[in-house]
């Protein structure tokens, strides 16, 4: 039995108007995509879709929680995700994606797949960087001895001497370039 099949909406059958969908996405969701980046979690989407004569306004509103991999420390953790995204579904001749939320069906078709925008939409929604969140005194909740491990691995800034030397020619030119514009003023005055 394929699981995706819940996904499926057929529209052709019905009326013109509003129209709302209940999903769940779990762990057998994310199992169907092979290499996905999650592989558990538990969320809530609601569709609601607008249907007119000529196009389709899916409005996806998408609550829950995810398990993700901390890329500060390297440990599991959930992560709440609340987002609200939306796809024009307009009909035409033939299959054609218009922008990243506006895509082209042929007038022919009869069902449209939500599975596939689920599951970009979800991924889309993970930040950029994934790390603990702070607690509420604002302190990190990742693993402390992995922290401490990486502080004692991590490379600690040396000075060389020369270049010391070098910071200090800087500072020197500063000093000239500043007394050189104040004497200037004085004579303009």
């Amino acid at each position: 039995m394929d699981y995706l099949k819940d996904f499926i909406i057929h529209f052709v059958g019905l009326s013109i108007g509003n129209h709302r969908f209940d999903f769940e996405v779990n762990d057998r969701f994310f199992e169907q995509f092979e290499y996905s980046q999650l592989q558990h979690g538990l969320v809530q989407i609601q569709v609601d879709l607008e249907k007119q004569d000529r196009m389709m306004i899916f409005s996806f509103g998408l609550k829950g929680n995810v398990e993700v991999t901390c890329d500060r420390c390297g440990e599991e953790f959930m992560l709440p995700l609340k987002g609200n995204q939306r796809l024009i579904v307009k009909f035409g001749i033939e299959f054609k994606e218009e922008s990243d939320d506006m895509i082209v069906i042929p007038s022919t078709e009869y069902k449209i797949d939500l599975a596939p925008f689920i599951y970009e939409y979800l991924h889309l929604m993970l930040p950029w960087r994934i790390i603990h969140p702070d607690d509420s005194n604002g302190n990190t909740t990742c693993n402390p001895d992995i922290l401490r491990r990486l502080e004692e691995l991590a490379p600690h800034a040396s000075t060389d001497p020369r270049w010391a030397v070098l910071g200090s020619l800087h500072e020197e030119d500063d000093i000239h370039a500043k007394s050189a514009q104040r004497k200037q003023i004085k004579k303009k005055k």
